[in-house]
């Protein structure tokens, strides 16, 4: 089945642009929703960083670690780059007797809008601590020195990362379907649609006081949801929407379209992936899924601000809008 068309963009009364993709609804029996193609394969991306956590929590590493929940939520961050997140991360390397060098995602100008402007306006250059990934990579770091284990933990033949695929396949219900290197360095692995949807039903029925991988996921999810500002910032679609849901439910964005949600209430897990990669629609699509499950109020004003009915320009001129495609949601 090829990619169904989810998102609509109109200007003057005529469709502009059309945003296709696949999303898959997973609750307790199987999927529940589908459109487009559930077995479409896709890399996650940085969806999957909390399933990139387990081996950090259900290994003792955490615990042994002394880490906080707002450190677990960190450890499945894309965050801002923020002063919070860059003290955050520079506190934990700090706390395993590490620092800066020992990260390997690479460095870039964080998105947080003052310390983008810090940088772009001083002689200060970012470090890997302004990564996104850098608290994805603080994790790592924590379980590699549990496992007393080489330097280099973003190899894909490293213990970290056969713990990291082993559980991968294990939520997912399926081998992986190939890999690639993410953009801070770790092997990033791939599954269809479908399977990532499965993984994220398994955080949101996963029971505190079950298994060992059960309580792992348990802690992860709630942690994202206790703290939505560790999980990527101010401004930020995933922040806004964990917050809009009241803490209900978590959701992590992927790059190139991909974004995930997991609803405990509910029991249910969400993937999506925008065919075209455009994170605006994965936003609206990511939305239209949540009010349709009822799990996000459809007069919230973050619906608006994500699929907004009304686009307005520079002048605050009405030019058009964006809206779910027939047959979506």
């Amino acid at each position: 089945m090829t990619a169904q068309a989810m998102i609509e963009l109109w200007r003057g009364g005529l469709l502009e642009s059309v945003h296709a993709g696949h999303a898959v609804v997973w609750g307790p029996g199987g999927p529940e929703w589908v459109w487009g193609d559930g077995q479409a394969v896709i890399f996650p991306r940085s969806s999957c960083k909390m399933i990139q956590a387990l081996p950090l929590v259900e290994s003792g590493a955490a615990d042994a670690a002394g880490l906080s929940p707002r450190q677990l939520a960190l450890s499945c961050a894309s965050h801002s780059g923020a002063k919070l997140h860059a003290e955050a991360v520079t506190e934990w390397l700090s706390a395993l007797g590490l620092g800066e060098p020992d990260l390997r995602c690479g460095a870039h100008v964080p998105r947080d809008p003052e310390a983008f402007r810090h940088f772009t306006c001083t002689e200060e250059k970012p470090c890997q601590i302004h990564n996104n990934c850098s608290g994805k990579h603080s994790g790592f770091l924590t379980l590699n020195k549990h496992l007393k284990a080489g330097p280099d933990y973003v190899e894909i033949d490293h213990p970290v990362q056969l713990a990291v695929r082993a559980a991968f396949e294990d939520v997912t219900g399926a081998e992986v379907a190939g890999w690639g290197i993410d953009g801070c360095s770790a092997p990033n692995f791939a599954c269809s649609v479908g399977a990532l949807a499965r993984a994220m039903q398994f955080f949101a029925a996963a029971n505190p006081e079950g298994t060992i991988r059960e309580a792992a996921a348990a802690r992860l999810a709630a942690a994202m949801r206790v703290f939505p500002e560790m999980v990527a910032g101010e401004g930020r679609a995933c922040t806004k929407l964990m917050r809009a849901t009241g803490g209900k439910v978590a959701v992590k964005t992927g790059a190139e379209g991909v974004f995930v949600a997991i609803l405990p209430e509910q029991k249910r897990g969400i993937a999506l992936k925008i065919s075209d990669g455009a994170t605006r629609a994965s936003e609206a699509a990511i939305t239209a899924v949540l009010v349709h499950l009822g799990a996000l109020a459809p007069d919230h004003p973050v619906v608006a601000e994500l699929l907004p009915p009304v686009q307005r320009n520079w002048r605050g001129l009405a030019t058009g809008g964006m809206r779910r495609a027939a047959g979506f949601c």
